[in-house]
């Protein structure tokens, strides 16, 4: 029997597309330690390998190669025989079946990595998201601020009170502007961030006797606003300290700015 034979059963056997009575045929020839036949095998194994690891078009071992080449070259003289047609199908098929596997192997990396990719996008857009509704709610706070601030200037009552640096933060500095019976809004600046278990707390002094007024937030740059609610009565001294964290009800913590009595 002719060898050709065998050398195109090879290719076929490495992809696992060799069936009944040839495959019995190939292996019994193959275990008969036919090397021609082995190294085609060993050929094929590889150019598929590499075909599925590097997802691009592989060509088949050069020594099939020119055998087919011959078959074609051949197919114009004469009709080849049906066994010797129905191999070549065999192998054409069973390349493209693994060019059709790499290309989705290929597909699926790059979706994955483009998946991975848009996941972080995702996150850093929320992050810019969150940023922009907290700066957004920051502006709106200092226009209802200076809406208010612009209502109390109006009323001959309203008085604009300095407030000044003191204890640790000496260079501090605030405005109050406060109406007897409306109440008012505080403006700081220069302050330092609180420690984390500790807050800034507006006080209104009358009489001697400290009244708790409110927390005082601070933005990124040191600066704050706040409401001052009226407290229905004469106010001789503001003043801000630091207090624990959530407030006190008497001043506990040094005063970091007050207002001249």
């Amino acid at each position: 029997m002719s060898h050709e034979r065998f050398d195109d059963l090879a290719p076929v056997y490495a992809l696992g597309a060799l069936d009944g009575d040839e495959a019995v045929e190939f292996e019994r020839h193959l275990a008969g330690g036919c090397e021609r036949c082995q190294a085609v095998l060993d050929d094929a194994h590889e150019a598929f390998a590499t075909l599925a690891r590097s997802g691009e078009r592989v060509a088949p071992p050069p020594h099939v190669r020119e055998a087919l080449m011959e078959r074609v070259g051949a197919a114009s003289r004469q009709r080849l025989p049906i066994e010797r047609r129905r191999s070549w199908l065999r192998w054409a098929g069973a390349t493209a079946a693994c060019v059709v596997a790499a290309s989705a192997l290929t597909a699926a990396y790059v979706a994955a990595r483009y998946e991975a990719r848009l996941g972080v996008m995702a996150r850093e857009t929320a992050r810019l998201r969150e940023g922009l509704l907290a700066h957004e709610h920051a502006l709106e706070q200092q226009l209802a601020a200076t809406r208010a601030v612009v209502d109390l200037l109006r009323d001959p009552a309203t008085r604009v009170v300095a407030l000044r640096g003191a204890g640790p933060s000496p260079q501090a500095t605030g405005r109050v502007v406060w109406h007897p019976s409306a109440g008012g809004e505080v403006f700081v600046a220069n302050l330092p961030a609180p420690p984390a278990d500790r807050t800034y707390e507006l006080w209104t002094i009358a009489g001697g006797a400290p009244k708790p007024a409110g927390l005082l937030a601070l933005d990124a740059t040191g600066r704050g606003t706040a409401r001052l609610e009226p407290t229905g009565g004469p106010v001789d001294v503001f003043a801000v300290t630091l207090e624990p964290a959530g407030g006190t009800s008497a001043p506990t913590g040094p005063i970091v700015l007050a207002s001249a009595k």
